[in-house]
């Protein structure tokens, strides 16, 4: 029987895991954690009773994603929860912009910038599942939906800075600018509304959700299903060269450019080595998980209702942190996500003791402490909040790059979203998850589309290998 390993259990390596299984290969996963899941990790942390999520938290791309979406991870134990709210930018001033899976009701929040948001947003969530299916496949793959493509480009291709003009008021050009910062990248930049669009369109479309139980049970599900297809996991198990992974006629590797160096040494062929060194990382983040007695005393109502909210002022000063952290420098005031996943999923509190995400922009490799920063932000919007806190866990740059090696200098999207590499990812090629070894694929966050729970980085490297197993007869589905 032809055989696979995959080296890593996150998302993507569970994904490739999954659709290599499902085509009738013998696939072993190796994950070198105690447990599986990668980004996707929960668990209590301080407070017996709460669930925590490790990093990814909300899964607006996992929920439509082209892949898992036709899975029924639900048969697996998977349950989708939504707040009332996806998402609310408060303001200085008691406002907030505010997000909603109903496009008409986000935008009667929106006021003057209301048709404009419904214009801008109107195409792109109802055609969002055929743009999806063209936008998390490779760049040289012909599009399925040309017409749509198309019309999303020209868009996409702008600065945040240009789109955010289109509207009027502060609290619709936060809005759009809290969601675009998820690109960590500076907002003046070509190509750095693609993220804030489709995250903006895919809420749209399914919502921001949250996995029931945490984040993980998404990653246990799609175990779940490897293993009912004949699969097979070992934990504990770290793969640091080639000569460690057992003999196999396919590899993949969820690792990024910079762990593929060090596992195939040299192995990898000098054009590829040379791209993977210069391989730009992310800004990176710092995280804190609190447990809080109550709700978060929010100035803005909405606040209470929301799942994520984006805690940053305005839009220039969203601008002005996301240049800062991109130029090496902390900023007194930076973007912070907090996330409030036991509004949409109970099963995480302990009483009325609740589990509370946050975390901050911070530059590459950060040494410092980014605690009061956070609270600042949070205070400022919820004053009295440090009344609440009943405990406090952080983690800094270097203790999220070594709780999990891919977020290296504790960037947790994959690679820096820069102008090429927001589509060229990890390297200019026909086949961006080869590694110029045959057989031998990379398929993390760091290969196209990148960042997010959605498994199309894993499913995308595992049809290359697919296609290689084809061409050397191997019988596969």
């Amino acid at each position: 029987m032809t055989k696979a390993v995959v080296v890593g259990s996150g998302p993507n390596g569970l994904a490739a895991a999954v659709h290599l299984a499902r085509s009738g290969v013998d696939v072993q996963v190796l994950e070198a954690a105690d447990q599986i899941g990668g980004g996707t990790r929960s668990g209590p942390i301080d407070v017996p009773g709460l669930i925590h999520d490790h990093c990814s938290a909300f899964h607006p791309m996992g929920i439509g994603s082209p892949y898992l979406s036709k899975l029924d991870l639900e048969r697996y134990g998977l349950i989708w929860r939504w707040a009332e709210v996806d998402c609310a930018h408060p303001l200085d001033n008691g406002d907030a912009g505010v997000l909603y899976r109903s496009l008409e009701q986000t935008a009667a929040g929106l006021g003057a910038d209301g048709p404009r948001w419904q214009r801008m947003f109107g195409d792109l969530s109802t055609g969002f599942d055929a743009l999806a299916s063209d936008l998390m496949r490779p760049i040289v793959n012909g599009p399925r939906h040309p017409l749509r493509l198309a019309a999303f480009g020209p868009r996409a291709l702008l600065p945040a800075t240009v789109t955010a003009k289109l509207w009027k008021t502060d609290k619709g050009k936060a809005l759009f600018g809290g969601v675009a910062a998820h690109a960590f990248y500076p907002l003046n930049r070509p190509a750095t509304s693609a993220v804030g669009l489709m995250i903006t369109a895919a809420g749209h479309r399914y919502g921001w959700p949250v996995a029931e139980g945490g984040s993980r049970s998404i990653t246990d599900a799609m175990a779940a299903m490897l293993l009912d297809h004949g699969g097979k996991i070992d934990t504990g198990i770290r793969v640091r060269t080639a000569s460690e992974i057992p003999d196999a006629d396919v590899v993949l590797l969820d690792v990024n450019p910079g762990g593929a160096l060090e596992i195939l040494g040299d192995r990898l062929p000098g054009r590829v080595a040379r791209a993977y060194r210069k391989f730009k990382q992310a800004p990176g983040a710092f995280k804190l998980d609190f447990a809080i007695e109550g709700h978060v005393p929010w100035t803005n109502p909405d606040c209470a209702r929301a799942g994520t909210v984006h805690l940053a002022g305005g839009f220039d000063e969203i601008v002005a942190a996301e240049r800062e952290t991109n130029s090496g420098r902390m900023p007194d005031r930076p973007f912070v996500l907090l996330g409030q996943q036991y509004l949409a999923d109970p099963t995480r509190s302990a009483g009325n003791v609740h589990p509370l995400y946050a975390y901050a922009h911070v530059p590459h490799g950060y040494a410092g402490d980014a605690t009061e920063a956070i609270i600042r932000q949070i205070e400022r919007f919820a004053p009295g909040f440090r009344d609440q806190i009943v405990a406090t866990s952080s983690s800094g740059t270097a203790d999220l790059a070594q709780d999990n090696p891919n977020q290296v200098g504790g960037d947790i999207i994959g690679g820096a979203n820069t102008e090429l590499q927001v589509v060229l990812r990890p390297r200019v090629a026909v086949d961006p998850y080869s590694t110029g070894i045959a057989g031998t694929y990379l398929c993390s966050a760091s290969t196209p589309p990148g960042a997010g729970a959605h498994g199309m980085c894993g499913y995308n490297a595992a049809e290359s290998a697919l296609k290689y197993l084809r061409r050397k007869g191997a019988e596969v589905l």
